[in-house]
């Protein structure tokens, strides 16, 4: 069903998708902002030394990387925090109108133990299905320092995912 991630490459969400996706041999991609600037990596190459899959954009701004990541990919799936959308959150479901993509926001500050398989299970799964087979799902959220569970939401979210969608 899922042919790759795709992700911005940001501390938090993205890198947890992007490394879970790794690990089991799924493709990752995705848009950076030119230098491979992320808040951990402010100087180039940046994030590129540790994922060379990304490429970068013409701009630094991150927003031309948020933008260009939801147009380029098939669906968004944005993961957000206790806290609730973050302007990150309403910048990327406003690319997803713009270039008319579906898009699904989920609440994962809210999952507890085993909380990613079941919101992947009840109502990723479905959702994806009725989208169709080959999807490169391109999967967002806050950044390490909005939010300290975002790496661990990102990654356990699309371990479950590539993990449900195999069976």
């Amino acid at each position: 069903m899922i042919t790759a991630i795709r992700s911005g490459g940001q501390t938090g969400v993205d890198r947890g998708a992007l490394d879970a996706a790794t690990a089991v041999g799924v493709a990752v991609t995705g848009w950076c902002p030119s230098g491979g600037w992320a808040e951990d990596h402010p100087v180039a190459p940046g994030l590129l030394t540790t994922y060379p899959e990304l490429r970068e954009t013409p701009s630094a701004e991150p927003s031309q990387r948020t933008g260009w990541n939801v147009r380029d990919s098939d669906v968004t799936v944005i993961l957000t925090s206790r806290d609730g959308p973050s302007p990150g959150t309403e910048l990327t479901v406003g690319f997803a109108r713009h270039w008319g993509r579906p898009y699904l926001v989920l609440d994962a500050g809210a999952w507890g133990v085993g909380g990613a398989a079941t919101a992947v299970v009840d109502e990723v799964l479905p959702w994806l299905g009725r989208l169709g087979p080959g999807l490169e799902v391109n999967v967002a959220g806050p950044r390490a320092s909005e939010w300290t569970g975002a790496y661990g939401a990102g990654h356990a979210f699309v371990a479950a995912l590539l993990d449900a969608g195999d069976r």
